[in-house]
């Protein structure tokens, strides 16, 4: 009884040395955290106005704003998704329902988990050597596709997660009503995992968002208003990224109000993520 009343102590000991530990680790990373986004909030904030989202970036004194790189990214990052969307769609559905563990699926498989965790430079310079140097400059189009990129594995990933997740025996019931295999898909299997699927779609948006290293060797980034996606075009982490190091204050300033513009949005997408899936 002596050794085992002793024994107990010292588990005891040792679970409150690791729990305490644990919440030291996690008052650390929150307190991290904390600085960050108060930083961010505080700064962007009071960076924060109505010539931001109504004038175009100007030369150092201009008061200018960021209204050409919030519409040369919602551009990029729509078509972007538009693009990776169905490709990431239908990838995932061949992977799910169509050939599970055969080797081109296993291989299908390997280079989409690659690409979910490459380094988004690499993307950008593979698009760079297909579509900006033989094209002979940069464009919107060019920083669109590298997105693009980008979103195809999440979505592939999602999609073959959330087909996976439906139970055969709905899959039976359909084929046992005479329904052929596409039907089955399109209009009940999609239909059920469509929340998990959007879910997909948002996060790759979110992800996509504030990628600034693949756009700097496609669409490169335009102080000027244009919205031609056959020329360069202007995003908001790119200039961001050109202002933050700027030695002006107010290209500074609209650096941090970028930055919170972006750190929202990708906020609301994620909120709006979680929430869709929960409720599903």
């Amino acid at each position: 009884m002596r050794v085992a009343a002793a024994l107990g102590r010292r588990r005891r000991h040792v679970s409150t040395a690791v729990k305490a530990a644990c919440y030291a680790a996690t008052g650390v990373g929150l307190l991290l955290l904390l600085s960050i986004l108060g930083t961010l909030f505080w700064n962007g904030f009071s960076a924060l106005n109505l010539k931001v989202f109504t004038e175009v970036t100007r030369p150092p004194g201009s008061e200018g704003g960021l209204l050409n790189a919030i519409l040369g990214s919602l551009i990029q990052t729509a078509i972007g998704t538009a693009i990776g969307t169905p490709i990431g769609l239908m990838v995932g559905t061949y992977l799910a329902e169509y050939s599970k563990n055969s080797p081109l699926a296993n291989a299908v498989r390997f280079v989409s988990d690659i690409l979910l965790s490459a380094p988004s430079i690499l993307i950008g310079l593979f698009v760079y050597q297909i579509l900006v140097v033989p094209f002979g400059g940069f464009s919107g189009w060019a920083g669109s596709v590298a997105l693009a990129i980008i979103v195809i594995p999440i979505v592939v990933r999602t999609t073959e997660d959330m087909l996976r997740l439906l139970p055969d025996t709905l899959r039976e019931a359909v084929i046992g009503l005479g329904a052929p295999k596409w039907k089955m898909i399109t209009l009940v299997c999609w239909r059920a995992a469509a929340s998990g699927i959007v879910t997909g779609v948002l996060l790759a948006v979110a992800r996509v968002a504030g990628e600034t290293a693949p756009l700097l060797f496609t669409s490169l980034g335009n102080l000027n208003w244009s919205l031609s996606l056959s020329a360069p075009m202007s995003s908001l982490p790119i200039t961001i990224f050109a202002y933050a190091g700027s030695p002006y204050q107010d290209w500074i300033a609209l650096a941090w109000a970028g930055a919170l513009i972006i750190t929202l949005g990708v906020l609301g997408l994620n909120i709006a993520a979680r929430s869709l899936l929960r409720r599903k």
